[in-house]
């Protein structure tokens, strides 16, 4: 008989397994799927991992990595401050999709003006919509008690509403031919997150997403906040009699993963996206859940885990193309990566031990 032991303080060596075993069980298990839906496992697995990388079109898709990486690392990181605190912010969806028509919006007012300060204004204002979605859930929280877990879940769809409502509406192109979805910010220059390097995937949002994992790095490691965010998470009760403030934490964790969350929807829209349409959000704010605990919710682990998960974005892509995977399949893939993520993190607190059975 197998018992679960509580082990007398978490094993850092499996803390630091967990991810790679969790990946490694990813593929075996992606494999039977892929195998059970009738296509060549291997050629699948390796579709997805080593194409994006080495295959004959590598060099096209590369640069692809930092443009799927850089949101999923953006609002990663966000959400890594709140978790760690034990606040748990499940709506960065809603808050990428806000900040994604803010900053749009503050673009396409100014149209057809050009200037050099139309961009950092977008930037400035999709930063301020996330933010303040996210604020919704923290202040009914610190007021009322209320759950942050439903409360910012149940914004997404309020969002998403609103992203179909302006897409049909208040920013849609007037000369669309009746088409939903605003104009193309990247034929307005002034607008448009273009690339600082043509052809490398780099923009605005990749040099964003680094300064992020240099700042909750600094902040977790050599600021009071940071010291407070970790003994708040692994501490409740030594923090209260610390004098951490609950409602300031609260407060300051979940409006800063809000204001990244905009920022990366303000750099996609402006970006690879181009415009505001009722299908812009792609599930992001969802998988940067994936990607925060993949990475430990360490700024640098989340940082290499938003490049795995960008990898199996671009790779399933292609396995859709060439070898006929269902998207489905490919979105149970990367869930997979989660659930075994979760499940091989309990031998991090608890161990296997082999009891012997008691007989009547």
């Amino acid at each position: 008989m197998i018992v679960l032991e509580k082990r007398p303080q978490p094993s850092r060596a499996w803390s630091v397994a967990t991810p790679l075993v969790a990946v490694l069980a990813t593929m075996i298990a992606g494999g039977l799927l892929f195998a059970a839906l009738g296509k060549n496992p291997v050629e699948a697995i390796r579709t997805i991992f080593w194409e994006p990388l080495f295959g004959e079109f590598a060099f096209f898709y590369r640069p692809q990595l930092l443009v799927k990486g850089a949101p999923l690392v953006l609002i990663a990181i966000g959400l890594s401050l709140g978790f760690r605190a034990g606040i748990w912010n499940i709506g960065a969806e809603g808050q990428y999709i806000i900040g994604a028509l803010t900053g749009a919006g503050i673009g396409l007012a100014f149209y057809p003006m050009e200037g050099w300060f139309i961009f950092p204004l977008m930037v400035l204002g999709g930063a301020f919509g996330g933010w303040a979605w996210a604020t919704i859930p923290a202040v009914l929280k610190v007021r009322f008690g209320t759950n942050e877990i439903l409360v910012s879940l149940m914004l997404v769809y309020v969002a998403e509403q609103l992203l179909a409502s302006m897409s049909l509406g208040l920013l849609k192109n007037p000369e669309g031919f009746g088409f939903p979805g605003s104009r193309n910010l990247q034929s307005y220059d002034s607008a448009h997150n273009a690339e600082l390097i043509a052809g490398s995937g780099m923009h605005w949002g990749v040099v964003v997403a680094l300064i992020a994992v240099i700042f909750a790095y600094v902040l977790l490691n050599r600021h009071m906040t940071g010291f407070h965010i970790r003994l708040t998470g692994e501490a409740p009760r030594a923090a209260r009699f610390a004098g951490v403030s609950p409602s300031r934490l609260i407060l300051f964790c979940l409006g800063m993963s809000g204001a990244l969350a905009g920022l990366a929807g303000l750099f996609e829209v402006a970006g690879p996206a181009g415009q505001v349409t009722i299908d812009f959000n792609v599930g992001y704010g969802f998988t940067a859940i994936i990607v925060a605990f993949l990475g430990r919710l360490h700024p640098v682990g989340i940082l290499l885990a938003g490049g795995l998960m960008a990898l199996t974005y671009i790779g399933g892509e292609i396995a859709q193309s060439n070898l006929g995977l269902p998207a489905a399949a490919i979105q149970v893939f990367q869930g997979m990566l989660l659930f075994f993520l979760l499940a091989f993190d309990l031998l991090t607190n608890y161990r296997l031990r082999a009891a012997a059975s008691e007989v009547a």
